[in-house]
């Protein structure tokens, strides 16, 4: 995908009004990087997730893997967290888990 492409997601939700955004560009290698890990606090994220980081740190050799919680699944994440985990962080995981 070129960087100034787009894709369209589709919401079950019904009508939900957003801005258009274009994709993040791709890193060209992940060696060396740092790995934030965000459970959405789902039954089964945090085991999804913590076996995905580890396999792909064994991988990718990350610098570091930092794991973070949501308050609740049905909710989005605090700012607050969000800050942290941008400035903390190079890459960012994060699954369903159901």
């Amino acid at each position: 995908m070129k960087e100034d492409e787009f894709l369209t997601v589709f919401d079950p939700r019904g009508r939900v009004d957003a801005a258009r955004v274009a994709p993040a560009p791709r890193l060209a290698a992940l060696e060396g990087l740092r790995l934030g890990v965000l459970d959405n606090t789902k039954w089964n994220a945090g085991r999804l997730l913590r076996k995905t980081a580890s396999l792909l740190g064994e991988r990718f050799g990350f610098a570091t893997i930092d794991y973070y919680r949501k308050e609740s699944f049905s909710k989005a994440a605090d700012a607050a967290l969000l800050a942290r985990i941008a400035a903390d962080n190079d890459i960012v995981l994060t699954a369903i888990g159901d």
